[in-house]
């Protein structure tokens, strides 16, 4: 069975994947934070899917952990197949307000380390095929401070690299979801109901990860789940950046 290594496994869309992989009979490497967290969705999905669960603690935005990670993704006698890129998290708006540690590792996480993991990736898969999802937003579409900037680098840099890389048998597919039920908010410090976005426009992690393994495995670049934010999508494209930008202060995705 094909082996996919997940970051941001404990929680959200990266726990999403992890279930819903584990339930088509993927082994996992399962990369967060979070130790206790990791260990006990291993030990769930190894008791429900009869599979192999590895549990790799990791800060991405540490060197030294981030160099681990990258070291099991080039392992040669335990290839990863398919590699996701969902590690991440969120910053108030309001760059110049934000204290700059803050914005400068989250440019690591959004940014640094998916380019690391990928460039292991592609020199593995390179010939023997392979996947890579990486987790960016609809917002990445939109002009809206350094979570944008960080999205907009990352659907760029997949749709290269997919036309790039599909010589060699991989396909690099960006997931760009518009608001989701997840942790996200909260662990920004924001309660359910505070983003001033009405019920329509809320996505379910299932459909999401189910949409993104569905758009990868047909090779696409871009993955837009749900018809409501592939029009989004197309609107950003000829309405004025200083009107999209200006909704877009209503809410994070």
């Amino acid at each position: 069975m094909p082996t996919a290594l997940i970051t941001g496994a404990s929680a959200g869309l990266g726990e999403e994947f992890s279930r819903q992989l584990a339930a088509r009979g993927a082994d996992l490497v399962l990369v967060a934070r979070s130790v206790e967290t990791l260990e006990d969705l291993a030990a769930e999905l190894r008791e429900s899917h009869g599979i192999s669960v590895e549990v790799l603690a990791a800060d991405l935005v540490i060197t030294d952990d981030l160099a681990r990670v990258t070291a099991r993704i080039v392992q040669p006698e335990q290839p990863i197949d398919l590699l996701i890129n969902n590690a991440g998290f969120g910053l108030p708006l309001h760059f110049a307000d934000n204290p700059i540690e803050d914005e400068v590792r989250h440019l690591r996480l959004h940014v640094e380390a998916p380019l690391h993991l990928m460039h292991a990736a592609l020199g593995a898969m390179r010939g023997r095929g392979g996947r890579i999802i990486n987790v960016a937003s609809v917002a990445g579409f939109i002009s809206r401070s350094t979570y944008s900037a960080c999205k907009q680098w990352l659907i760029g840099f997949s749709r290269w690299a997919n036309a790039e890389y599909a010589r060699d048998g991989v396909t690099v597919t960006a997931l760009c979801p518009g608001f989701t039920h997840t942790n996200f908010h909260e662990r920004m410090g924001l309660a359910p109901g505070r983003e001033g976005i009405p019920a329509i426009g809320w996505l379910h992690a299932k459909d999401v990860v189910s949409v993104g393994l569905r758009d990868a495995a047909r090779g696409n670049a871009v993955s837009v789940p749900s018809l409501r934010y592939k029009i989004v999508v197309a609107l950003t494209k000829v309405l004025p950046t200083a009107l999209t930008a200006g909704a877009a202060r209503r809410g994070r995705v």
